[in-house]
């Protein structure tokens, strides 16, 4: 039994309580998820607050996915996911991008909904090869800077 997720935003950082809707898991859930799977490392800041990054969204979806959907245990679920590892990223399970890694940085705009964004794997030739940089316009920057200092508000708070 398959929910629809919402799309995820294009942001930077999420708080616990938004990465347990778009996800569809309790927040005490995603604490327990972080001692289980190693790859699963949100920021902290002052006092513990937790801020996933987009990556760490997707590995969520695909945790779930294997755990719910898919009837793994947590330990299946960890091998399956090691499995994966850099050879198996390029593979896609039900249409939806293969859980994303720090080291992606290709992203795809859903046709569905413009705002929201997907990383797609993709697998890197060698661990030490430079990433390509996408491009970026000036407005892209501004509005960066802007979320930026937001977050940086947030945290100085």
């Amino acid at each position: 039994m398959e929910i629809g997720l919402p799309a995820i935003p294009a942001k930077r950082y999420f708080t616990i309580g938004e990465v347990s809707v778009l996800c569809g898991v309790k927040p005490y859930v995603l604490r327990y998820w972080e001692q289980e799977f190693t790859q699963l490392k949100p920021v902290k800041r002052r006092g513990n607050r937790r801020y996933y990054q987009h990556h760490e969204v997707l590995l969520i979806r695909r945790i779930r996915e294997l755990l719910y959907d898919q009837g793994f245990t947590i330990s299946g679920a960890r091998n399956r996911l090691a499995e994966a590892g850099p050879a198996g990223r390029n593979a896609r399970t039900n249409g939806e991008p293969v859980v994303a890694e720090a080291d992606d940085t290709d992203a795809l705009v859903s046709d569905a909904d413009p705002g929201a964004v997907e990383f797609v794997a993709e697998a890197t030739p060698s661990a030490n090869a430079p990433l390509p940089l996408p491009e970026v316009n000036e407005a892209d920057l501004a509005q960066l800077r802007v979320e930026l200092l937001s977050i940086r508000k947030l945290l100085a708070d």
